[in-house]
């Protein structure tokens, strides 16, 4: 969890130019499309810069991401200190993982589809490795 809290920011502070550089998705390097996961790492970027609302353009789940890891550090370090378990019924509900999976699969074919109508076939190759 950490990693994924400190990666962006280091991002932050090395890259001015993040949100034009090309993206370490190998998915997307491959095919120039982009995963359901494409956009979380400049989302989390966004929201360390205090714009909430770029971060939502580039992954709408930015914010969830960064809420459930601070969620679950600090439920982690309650959990080592008090030596008890909390959430474990929500962390290995079934019900709760296959409806976030559906909620991102119907989120991912909406933004895959307004991404091939708003690029062409060119545009798409550039984003990959392929151009």
């Amino acid at each position: 969890m950490f990693v994924i809290l400190a990666f962006p920011f280091f991002i932050l502070h090395t890259n001015s130019h993040f949100e034009h550089s090309q993206s370490f998705c190998p998915f997307k390097m491959l095919t120039g499309l982009p995963c359901p996961g494409c956009g979380i790492t400049k989302s989390l970027v966004a929201i360390y810069q205090g714009e909430f609302l770029k971060s939502l353009q580039f992954h709408i789940f930015g914010i969830l991401v960064m809420a459930l890891c601070w969620i679950g550090i600090g439920t982690l370090t309650t959990e080592i200190i008090t030596k008890k378990e909390y959430f474990n019924h929500i962390l290995y509900s079934k019900k709760i993982a296959y409806t976030l999976a559906v909620i991102l699969i119907i989120y991912h074919i909406v933004r895959l589809s307004f991404f091939i109508y708003q690029n062409s076939f060119s545009q798409i190759l550039q984003e990959s490795i392929w151009r």
